[in-house]
């Protein structure tokens, strides 16, 4: 081999070195640029994790605030007061309704024992917390907790054990409600269940004294056909009694005969001449009577609308005290001052229901009086007259002189009053375009008074 064809051979081989070395550097440039490229890519998977992580922990940071906003809503709006503490007793949140009422502020509870909070008289109450908050949980125990200013005011406390998300055990939860709030409350559903009761009765009596109404009128009219038969038999018979004593005395004159003579002396026939009469009238004003309490009934039971009409005033004020008094074993002295020759027009059956409802007061509030004593008297004047009605009883106190004449009240115990009395004849006393007022005696008792129109018509 000459000398050129070994540079040349070696040229060759310089070459061939210089293109495998060139391969090398670019095979090692793309094997780089893959490398940054999976780099970026992974990158780029991170960022976006990173960016999808910080949306979601904003949206839970979110729920958290809303949360968070939402629970110190609720403790600010309760009204009863709320310990929240952990199994050592330690409290751990508190509500501004505990603040209120005790002048304290949170960081006056927070961290502290909660033997601190209530008084010494609690103390023993709050040894069984941790007992019972293992087993189970109290109710209505009452306890009091320490003020600002160093009082204390009674709670009726409810505590309930405080579990975690895995159940475990962490504490307690104590809410309480001032006492004098659920004594006012019991107070006032107690009043409201004693009305209720009261006025059930008076109901009851009420629809009594209606059924009674309607008896009465159904007696009254059931008797009034009787005694009017009566009434006209005994009319009938005053007539023929008269013809039958002129008759006979006519006979005795023009027979002069002796056994009639003797039977008329056996028979007494004079004496029954005599009695007839008598006997006859006697009856008539027994059925006048009866007649009159026909119709006494039948004004009293409302049965019928009354018309008007004029009469004497004072029969009307005895014949209603004869009524309300006529069952009374201890009845009372009666002094009337009544005016002489009172004639007024106006329903005479509702006066004298008025009355005897009055009447009847008057002798109830004088129950328990020794030797007592009603009045009975009358004032008249150019237009209207005035009864006045006046016991000796206790009088009626500055409380039941804003009800008496209300429908259903009485201060009498239940089942002895309906609380109607006063109440109808109030309204009676209108409907007659009078007035029934009343006063306390300054000498003791009550007077009630009663002032009607003289002549006064619908």
């Amino acid at each position: 081999m000459t000398h050129r064809s070994y540079n040349q051979k070696a040229t060759q081989q310089d070459s061939l070195i210089k293109e495998a070395g060139v391969m090398d550097s670019l095979s090692q440039v793309d094997s780089t640029e893959e490398a940054w490229i999976e780099v970026i890519h992974k990158m780029d998977s991170v960022y976006a994790d990173l960016v999808h992580s910080q949306v979601e922990l904003e949206v839970k940071n979110t729920e958290l605030e809303d949360a968070q906003l939402f629970i110190n809503s609720v403790l600010s709006a309760m009204t009863d007061t709320l310990i929240v503490c952990d199994t050592e007793g330690i409290i751990l949140q508190v509500n501004s309704a505990l603040e209120t009422l005790t002048g304290k502020t949170k960081e006056d509870y927070l961290q502290h024992s909660l033997q601190e909070v209530f008084a010494e008289d609690s103390q023993a109450m709050l040894d069984f917390f941790p007992e019972k908050m293992r087993h189970e949980s109290l109710i209505d125990c009452e306890v009091s907790v320490i003020c600002s200013d160093g009082t204390t005011t009674p709670l009726s406390m409810n505590c309930s054990s405080r579990f975690d998300a895995s159940g475990t055990l962490t504490g307690m939860v104590l809410i309480g409600r001032p006492l004098g709030e659920l004594r006012h409350a019991y107070k006032k559903l107690n009043s409201a269940h004693n009305e209720l009761q009261r006025t059930q009765q008076q109901l009851i009596h009420s629809e009594k004294m209606a059924s009674l109404g309607r008896l009465i009128a159904g007696v009254a009219h059931e008797l009034n056909n009787p005694i009017s038969f009566i009434f006209g038999n005994m009319h009938a018979l005053e007539r023929y009694g008269s013809r039958i004593n002129t008759y006979l005395n006519a006979v005795d004159v023009q027979v002069d005969s002796p056994e009639l003579k003797k039977l008329h002396t056996e028979l007494k026939v004079g004496r029954i001449q005599d009695d007839m009469g008598s006997l006859i009238e006697g009856s008539l004003e027994g059925a006048e009577r009866v007649n009159n309490i026909i119709q006494d009934l039948r004004n009293y039971s409302g049965a019928q609308k009354e018309e008007y009409s004029v009469f004497e005033l004072n029969n009307v004020i005895k014949k209603a005290l004869n009524w309300a008094l006529k069952t009374e074993k201890n009845k009372p002295e009666i002094q009337y001052k009544l005016a002489d020759d009172i004639k007024i027009n106006s329903c005479k059956g509702q006066i004298h229901q008025v009355l005897v409802n009055l009447i009847q007061n008057a002798r109830d509030a004088m129950e328990n009086v020794t030797n007592p004593k009603l009045i009975l008297s009358t004032e008249l004047s150019d237009d209207a007259v005035t009864i006045h009605v006046i016991d000796q009883g206790g009088g009626i106190s500055e409380q039941d002189a804003k009800t008496i004449f209300d429908p259903f009240f009485t201060s009498k115990p239940v089942g002895q009053g309906t609380g109607l009395g006063l109440y109808i004849s109030y309204g009676l006393a209108h409907e007659l375009k009078g007035d029934l007022i009343f006063k306390n005696n300054p000498q003791g008792g009550a007077e009630f008074i009663l002032s009607l129109p003289v002549d006064k018509k619908d």
